[in-house]
């Protein structure tokens, strides 16, 4: 019989957010896939923890997801764990859990820290609706299209970024989105110096020109203003009869698409065509 496959948080910054349940499973589990097996260390450590470990990345998803699950197929437990955060958000954590879900493997999630939540919660923002976007892709080409097809997005946006790409992405976004599009700009979470600042995207650019980033970054956008539908006027439809006429259709076919494409009434929609 397989094992299973935890994924279990870790602390974003304060260890003090360890909860039982997280310390108790890793302890459980028969070994650990770790981001990085220094990192993990240290906390197997402040937990008084001695555990097989061996290495899950993104720069190892094949090899690395082949061993975790030749060792689950085998009946062993794995606890996988990220340097911060909850595993397979925004992670390479993703890829294990859904070759799991292809053999049939139980993967349980443990809750726990997660950067995401833990910005929006306190970004001030709608967190009614949101959308995660993660990292913006590197490639300027990428970066601009994916943030083109965001300029209609009516939902709270939430972005991860390091410190050294937070200027360039600032203005990126604030080209994209406006200057006067709110954003809470949360760092350092759970640390000793931790802040949200609650501005626009054109003051977030002017005061990142003139003071350095530190710490890594979790951006909440506020979404598009909804756009409101105006409804279609007999003028309107009109105005479609006669270009559907000049496409060689008849007035009586003419009036009925139009009427059924802006919802208009069919038979005053023709007698105002029969006026002209």
């Amino acid at each position: 019989m397989a094992g299973t496959l935890y994924l279990v948080p870790t602390p974003i910054g304060n260890l003090g957010d360890i909860s039982p349940r997280m310390a108790d499973t890793m302890a459980r589990a028969d070994f650990i896939a770790a981001e990085d097996t220094r990192v993990s260390l240290k906390l197997l450590n402040h937990l008084g923890l001695k555990k097989s470990m061996i290495s899950y990345h993104r720069h190892n998803t094949e090899a690395g997801g082949r061993a975790v699950l030749e060792r689950l197929l085998a009946g062993e437990s794995c606890a996988l764990v990220t340097d911060a955060g909850t595993p397979a958000i925004s992670d390479p954590g993703q890829e294990l859990v859904a070759q799991c879900a292809q053999q049939g493997i139980d993967v349980v999630a443990i809750p726990g820290p997660c950067a995401l939540v833990t910005a929006l919660a306190a970004s001030g923002q709608p967190t009614d609706r949101f959308t995660f976007e993660g990292f913006l892709p590197m490639n300027k080409k990428n970066r601009r299209a994916h943030l083109d097809s965001l300029k209609g997005e009516e939902r709270t946006m939430v972005f991860y970024e390091a410190p050294h790409k937070l200027n360039a992405t600032i203005c990126d976004l604030r080209d994209a989105f406006g200057e006067e599009r709110p954003i809470s700009l949360c760092r350092e979470l759970s640390k000793l110096h931790e802040e949200v600042r609650r501005t626009t995207l054109g003051e977030a650019a002017r005061w990142y020109e003139e003071n350095q980033p530190k710490g890594e970054f979790v951006l909440v956008i506020r979404g598009a203003e909804p756009v409101e539908e105006q409804e279609a006027t007999l003028e309107d439809g009109l105005a479609r009869v006669e270009a559907l006429r000049a496409g060689g259709a008849s007035l009586k076919d003419a009036v009925k698409q139009a009427a059924r494409e802006l919802d208009l009434s069919k038979n005053e929609l023709y007698d105002l065509a029969l006026g002209r």
